[in-house]
């Protein structure tokens, strides 16, 4: 699994203590940012370049990879709505 490192145990779940110290960093972090587009621009382009050396430096195919990408990930977010019980339409 990507993200996980050797030291983790994969059937531990994670500390709540740690998991709200994470987000009130991370909102403390962009409640000090000033330029949001100016701080994901260098995340953004190395996306945009990933998909650009997969289609061997073609735009239009990148494109597409760049689409289909994103439409699995909406694929998966479904999936994982469905199997908590969420609904499709509306708010879970």
């Amino acid at each position: 699994m990507p993200g996980k490192t050797s030291d983790q145990a994969p059937d531990r779940a994670p500390d709540p203590t740690l998991s709200a110290f994470g987000k009130i960093g991370a909102h403390t972090s962009w409640a000090n940012t000033t330029n949001r587009t100016a701080r994901t621009a260098p995340a953004r382009a190395a996306l945009d370049q990933k998909f650009l050396d997969q289609a061997d430096g073609d735009p239009q195919r990148a494109a597409h990879l760049r689409k289909a990408h994103f439409q699995r990930l909406a694929q998966l977010s479904a999936q994982a709505r469905r199997s908590r019980g969420g609904t499709e339409g509306g708010v879970a």
